[in-house]
């Protein structure tokens, strides 16, 4: 981080990077002494409410975040940044994003947490466009123009006022991550919560800082009153703690939900117990033990929606398949429970040395069980494409691809057909398992 008498002196001079956060009221003019080098600006939290029309002059601007300030329109001047790819106005106030405000290289744009009640038509014309975030605002719809929006991967729609999704949605050819809770069109039994243990603050003594993710933080915690219902349960405990009302995948409440209805499998993360104290709500769950690991690393700035991985670690093609069918039979036990994950990553997997798996996070899950029978089918083939983004992830790191080449090609063939709309006569997650197990016996 920056300051803004560092700028001001011209020590910054040629800086391709600046994060200023100094309760800014008004657009500093010496930002724009930087118009030959800029790339990255960052004047997240802050309480700027608007930006002046020789904001243009940074030609060479990339990345722009403006969250946690004061805007209650999205800029128009945007559309005159001609390498402006990714937009960050997170918890600001907008109502407002007029038609062709948006800079035609838009990649990944966050809307999220604003009170924005419609979408520009403009938005169609937005052909990089692979991540949308929009959880948190007033949309009811969407418009028909973003059928054109071909590359679209993620998008997230929880917490709006959505009754329908469109079918063009759901039938875009590369969406792969999809959040819609918290909408008329995906509604949870109120019955839930009564289906688990309910402990306050004075019940968990939570220690250190373990993980953190959009939604939440996790603490390893010790129980100092345990519930009679878990008197049994000898397994150490942590908790995750949810950060706020809104999420850039949703709400807490949709997550808890979630994790609920979905309840116990043995490749998924056990919740054994709802936190409710004053100031915070949380999920207790069984700690995993330290020999578990991520899979991968979240997406970066630049892999955009793409996790991303070390390459230290590299995986057999048994390892591979015993991480592929581990990861669909959680997938079938969640579509049982009309639970769609919204967030198949490798950064939210979790393995041992015997690739063991345990999967979690359901800040991005949405109940699809109001949905048409057509949009259920649709919504598995979207979750299965990433299923096979990670398939494609896993064998990058495949480690005898030439000592079993025809076994490393017959799963490179799989990945494949379900990237390039093969998928639709795969049509489940279980007949997937069938595909791998057959691919192994061929063997």
């Amino acid at each position: 981080m920056q300051t803004l008498a560092q700028l001001t002196s011209g020590k910054l001079k040629h800086s391709k990077r600046l994060q200023l956060v100094e309760n800014l009221t008004v657009f500093p003019k010496e930002i724009l002494t930087l118009a030959d080098s800029l790339e990255v600006l960052d004047l997240s939290n802050n309480q700027l409410s608007e930006l002046p029309d020789e904001f243009s002059c940074l030609k060479r601007l990339k990345i722009l975040f403006l969250s946690q300030n004061n805007f209650r329109q999205f800029p128009e001047i945007l559309k005159h940044c001609p390498n402006l790819e990714m937009i960050g106005f997170k918890s600001n106030k907008i109502t407002t994003v007029a038609e062709n405000s948006l800079p035609e290289k838009t990649r990944w744009l966050i809307l999220t947490d604003n009170k924005i009640s419609a979408l520009p038509d403009s938005m169609g014309d937005l052909g990089n466009l692979q991540k949308l975030m929009l959880a948190g605002n007033r949309i009811s719809s969407l418009p028909e123009s973003m059928a054109k929006c071909k590359n679209l991967e993620l998008i997230r729609l929880s917490e709006n006022r959505l009754s329908q999704l469109p079918n063009w949605l759901l039938q875009l050819p590369k969406l792969a991550w999809l959040a819609f809770s918290g909408n008329p069109i995906s509604a949870y039994p109120e019955t839930n919560v009564n289906d688990i243990a309910q402990v306050k603050g004075d019940d968990i003594e939570i220690g250190k800082c373990i993980g953190e993710g959009a939604s939440g933080v996790i603490y390893q915690a010790n129980w100092l009153n345990k519930p009679s219902s878990l008197i049994n349960n000898l397994t150490p405990i942590a908790v995750k703690v949810f950060k706020g009302s809104i999420t850039s995948d949703g709400s807490p409440d949709d997550e808890l939900d979630a994790c609920l209805q979905v309840g116990f499998h043995p490749n998924l993360v056990s919740v054994t117990a709802l936190l409710k104290a004053e100031d915070k709500l949380g999920l207790v769950m069984n700690l995993i033990p330290t020999s578990y690991y991520n899979l991968g690393g979240p997406p970066s700035l630049v892999s955009c929606t793409r996790d991303t991985f070390d390459g230290s670690k590299q995986y057999n093609n048994q390892e591979i398949q015993s991480i592929c069918v581990a990861m669909l039979n959680a997938i079938i036990h969640m579509h049982s429970k009309s639970i769609c994950h919204g967030d198949i990553y490798a950064h939210n997997i979790l393995v041992n040395q015997d690739c063991d798996l345990l999967f979690g996070d359901f800040g991005a899950a949405s109940n699809f069980k109001a949905l048409p029978q057509a949009q259920q089918h649709y919504i598995e083939i979207i979750e299965l494409r990433a299923f096979a983004y990670l398939l494609d992830d896993l064998l990058s790191l495949a480690s005898d691809r030439d000592g079993q080449i025809n076994l490393y090609q017959e799963l490179a063939k799989l990945r494949d057909a379900l990237l390039n709309n093969g998928i639709s006569s795969v049509i489940s997650a279980s007949k997937t398992i069938g595909l791998f197990e057959s691919i192994y016996l061929k063997q």
